[in-house]
């Protein structure tokens, strides 16, 4: 069903045995929170939790890693420690300075590109916004800087694209011949076919000329890292772009990657570099105490231990929520979007591993009517999910409607139901053997992954909910919402088919397409991503 952090998946690659990295700040140590992922076994058969007889599937999940006393005796200095604050705020104003005293647009561009890679943009939005808005004005025309400059002009487009501004694909045109390929003059321009290549990842549903020239780009790109060069810094991002276009990654892992490769480039900042390393430092503090919040929460609810056939990755989970609500001072946001994570991890594995099927109808009904007194009918684990969850539920109801005057129950039970009514239906599919087509898969798919509920409550954990939008979510999802967890569900299954169906689950998309078409499994998997390129 499906809720697994895309563990396989580059994006967020998450690997199972590692140590705590240091990052050197002037001499001070720092320890990287290094994420892990779970690691599954072999399926067996076991005894329920419960007192009963029943047979029941399971994962056999090992055991957390990130032990409680050991993520409680973490210590670091980057926030008790006011003078490292004090250095950061002195850096981010010569930068500002930097950012408002340079008058060529193509140095600007530059400058906004790496303080965004190096996770310093959220410093710098209103200088940012309006150095990119004074140039969106001055585009028009033929300029000067980016004439016949296939790097400044495909930066630009990037950048104006990614912050909401209107650019055509026709600013290209330049740079193709008559029968559609890139000038041959620009065969050697790796640096602008880089961008151009990073750029199309940003077109629109019928641009095709884009299309295109992301195929030429990346065929002239791959034999420039054939060739003997000395560029060390361009081969890095061009490799790195190649696994994982800089459009679809997750913005705090890029950073701690590229301030090691720019701490390469031989036109490196050292001011710029000094506030990307201190900044860093001082984020990963936010987010180890963030971490060791959300531990002691993990510890004291009890979960874990009582449900002990659901993956207890609290780790993998908070990543998630570091992911998603990417701002440092959204602290608040995070930590409820680790415990809603951690939530949806367990009824993710009550569903698709342990319940059985009476009891998965059970509970979807009891959750339906959402009546404390009806969870008698349920067993045990149950029960104890189920008050889990009712308590976050009205604990975050009671803030919103304390702060806000807005009373979200039935939004919250909403989403709740929401998703697990499709968890049912993949059981029963489960346990009829039914394979269905891909569109029924996917009609029930993009919810089951999870990404719905774990939007709704991101849009109740800002400070601008209103009936409206309330409304418009529990009557139908936008269509943003929609597609963004056709990808999800997708690339989820490209990453965890294999083993699920080891384990024994509902066929997932690259079955159900097999099954339909007769396609082999490597066409299939190829047709999942024609289907994630047009979401």
């Amino acid at each position: 069903m499906a809720f697994c952090l895309f563990s396989s998946f580059p994006m967020c690659s998450l690997p199972i045995h590692s140590k705590l990295k240091t990052f050197s700040y002037n001499g001070s140590s720092f320890r990287r929170l290094t994420v892990f992922s779970a690691s599954q076994s072999d399926v067996t058969n076991k005894t329920s939790i419960e007192d009963d007889s029943k047979i029941r599937r399971s994962a056999n999940y090992h055991l957390p890693i990130w032990d409680y006393d050991y993520v409680q005796s973490l210590r670091d200095d980057f926030v008790q420690d006011e003078s490292y604050n004090e250095r950061a705020s002195k850096l981010q104003e010569e930068v500002r300075m930097m950012l408002g005293n340079m008058v060529d647009s193509l140095e600007k561009l530059e400058l906004i590109d790496t303080l965004q890679r190096l996770g310093l943009s959220y410093h710098f939005e209103a200088e940012i916004n309006k150095t990119l808005k004074n140039i969106s004005i001055d585009r028009i025309g033929t300029v000067a800087w980016k004439k016949d400059n296939l790097y400044a002009t495909a930066l630009e487009f990037r950048l104006l694209r990614q912050h909401g501004y209107k650019v055509d694909q026709d600013v290209f045109t330049c740079f193709m011949d008559d029968v559609g390929n890139i000038k041959s003059s620009l065969n050697q321009d790796f640096k602008g076919l880089l961008n151009l290549y990073e750029a199309s990842y940003l077109l629109l549903e019928g641009e095709t000329m884009l299309e295109n020239a992301r195929e030429l780009a990346a065929k002239l790109l791959k034999q420039y890292l054939k060739e003997n060069n000395d560029d060390q810094y361009l081969r890095m991002l061009v490799d790195h772009a190649f696994e994982l276009p800089l459009h679809w990654r997750m913005a705090r892992l890029e950073a701690r990657w590229f301030i090691d490769v720019y701490e390469k480039n031989k036109d490196k900042n050292p001011i710029i570099l000094e506030l990307a390393i201190l900044d860093y430092n001082i984020v990963q503090s936010m987010h180890l105490e963030d971490f060791k919040y959300a531990s002691t929460w993990w510890k004291e609810l009890g979960l874990g231990e009582r449900l002990s056939f659901a993956r207890d990755r609290l780790m993998s989970n908070f990543l998630w929520s570091v992911g998603m609500i990417i701002l440092p001072q959204d602290r608040k946001r995070r930590r409820n979007q680790t415990k809603l994570n951690s939530l949806l991890t367990c009824i993710d594995d009550v569903y698709d591993v342990y319940g059985t099927l009476d009891e998965l109808e059970l509970f979807t009904d009891v959750l339906e009517r959402w009546d404390i007194n009806a969870i008698q009918r349920l067993p045990n684990y149950m029960k104890i999910y189920y008050l889990a969850l009712d308590n976050f539920v009205n604990e975050m109801a009671f803030d919103i409607l304390k702060e806000q005057g807005i009373n979200v129950i039935p939004f919250l039970k909403k989403l709740w139901t929401d998703l697990c009514k499709p968890y049912l239906l993949e059981a029963k599919w489960y346990y009829t053997g039914y394979t269905p087509t891909l569109q029924e898969y996917m009609d029930n798919g993009w919810i089951s992954v999870t990404g719905p509920a774990m939007l709704g409550h991101s849009y109740l954990a800002t400070d601008h909910i209103t009936e409206e939008g309330l409304h418009n979510i529990q009557e139908y999802y936008p269509d943003i919402i929609y597609q963004a967890n056709i990808i999800v569900r997708l690339v989820n299954d490209l990453a965890t088919s294999s083993y699920e169906l080891k384990r024994g689950d509902v066929p997932k998309s690259i079955l159900c397409f097999m099954n339909e078409s007769g396609a082999s499994e490597e066409e299939a998997r190829e047709h999942m991503w024609k289907l994630i390129d047009a979401a």
